[in-house]
């Protein structure tokens, strides 16, 4: 979910929304947009392109009305503004007027980074919306998506809920949101498996799952599904290497209840569970084989060969086999 800073006034007179996901981005000008409306049903909301805030054109949007009217000036990609309209934002951070609410969205990067810089040291709202890129980032937005709409999901659930939508937010937002609406009580990996089930087949996690289940075939078609439908290459890649570490790290830690390995590990106790299951049948010399299986394929995705395709498949069956070395 977007960071906030102390300043957490949604009608502060400027706030800056930085980062590139989109989601959160919109998230933060609805809340603003929302408490203005609260407070002013009539509130004036202008959402603005850099194309389209010139140089003098905030001024014109900022300046005294004969109704004192209540507005919200909203302006995106702040980091391609002109630097003659920077000049203008800067003035005005200086003195912002009242009863207006100005949100610049900014992409966080070098680019622009004078006009990011003005707007804290004006003492600017923030909100902080970085790109999720980490699996543990997405399973953490899940749960905070179930919190926010009241209701209670297992960890199993919320994981479930990644492995099957992949990376998009909008999408797992707009999952959990269907999911609350249609069930009662506490939603669990049961009830995720029915409502998405053909997408979690074709998810770089169930190609991972059965690969190190040793299930060579099954786990061939899920991958075929799954860059059919448009799973990035490199994602699964990412998600065979974490599914063969888990097993290497289960299989030399000490035995233990799942709660203290679960500490010790790094990984949630439902976890330790699942890959205790899936390491039936792996050696040290299974995991080193198959640790070297993802190297090569994600050199391959990366540039590394002629086909990420091939490389893939290589590697699943390479792992497939890794996983039944034990049972010869």
């Amino acid at each position: 979910m977007a960071r906030k800073t102390a300043n957490d006034d949604p009608l502060a007179p400027v706030t800056v929304a930085v980062g590139q996901e989109d989601l959160l981005l919109d998230r933060a000008v609805q809340e603003v947009v929302a408490a203005a409306k609260a407070a002013d049903a009539d509130t004036d909301v202008r959402d603005l392109t850099p194309d389209q805030l010139q140089p003098g054109t905030l001024a014109e949007l900022t300046s005294p009305s004969l109704f004192a009217e209540r507005k919200v000036v909203v302006v995106r990609n702040a980091q391609d503004l002109s630097a003659d309209t920077v000049k203008d934002v800067k003035a005005y951070l200086g003195a912002p007027a009242e009863e207006i609410t100005l949100v610049l969205l900014h992409a966080g990067g070098a680019k622009g980074k004078g006009l990011l810089d003005a707007a804290r040291k004006a003492g600017a709202r923030e909100v902080a919306c970085p790109k999720m890129t980490k699996p543990a980032e997405r399973l953490s937005f899940v749960r905070g998506e179930f919190r926010t709409l009241g209701r209670s999901a297992t960890p199993e659930a919320c994981q479930a809920l990644v492995d099957a939508i992949g990376s998009d937010l909008r999408e797992l937002a707009s999952a959990a949101s269907q999911l609350v609406a249609d069930v009662e009580g506490t939603i669990d990996e049961a009830v995720v498996g029915r409502y998405y089930t053909g997408r979690a087949e074709a998810s770089s996690f169930e190609v991972a799952d059965r690969a190190v289940e040793g299930r060579a075939a099954e786990a061939l078609e899920a991958l075929r599904w799954s860059l059919s439908t448009g799973v990035a290459p490199v994602l699964i890649t990412s998600a065979l290497a974490q599914g063969v570490r888990a097993i290497g790290k289960l299989s030399s830690a000490r035995g233990g209840r799942p709660a203290d390995l679960a500490r010790e590990l790094g990984m949630p106790p439902w976890k330790i569970d699942r890959v205790r299951q899936q390491m039936r049948g792996w050696t040290p010399d299974g995991v080193a084989v198959a640790l070297r299986a993802v190297a090569e394929a994600d050199a391959g995705v990366k540039g590394g060969g002629d086909d990420p395709e091939y490389a893939l498949e290589k590697a699943v069956v390479t792992i497939a086999r890794a996983a039944r070395s034990r049972r010869g």
